[in-house]
């Protein structure tokens, strides 16, 4: 069985909505619920440690190595 996430709203009359990708055919769904997930506060405080230490690694245009020119447009249109 395949598994996708979604991001679904709940209304006022407690009816779920969600806009389910093409590749889903039609027919019943089993629906896991996960209310307020949220990340703890380790996630956010290792985001910010990351991009204190990397801020001028990532600021020095030394390290641009690549520009628009480079490779080939999957999709030329």
């Amino acid at each position: 069985m395949d598994s996708i996430t979604l991001q679904g709203q709940i209304d006022d009359q407690h009816r779920l909505s969600a806009i389910v990708p093409a590749s889903i055919p039609v027919g019943p769904v089993t629906v896991w619920i996960s209310a307020h997930a949220q990340e703890d506060d380790g996630g956010a405080v290792w985001m910010t440690g990351v991009s204190q230490q990397w801020a001028d690694e990532l600021g020095d245009a030394r390290q641009d190595i690549y520009t628009l020119a480079d490779g080939e447009a999957v999709d030329p249109t």
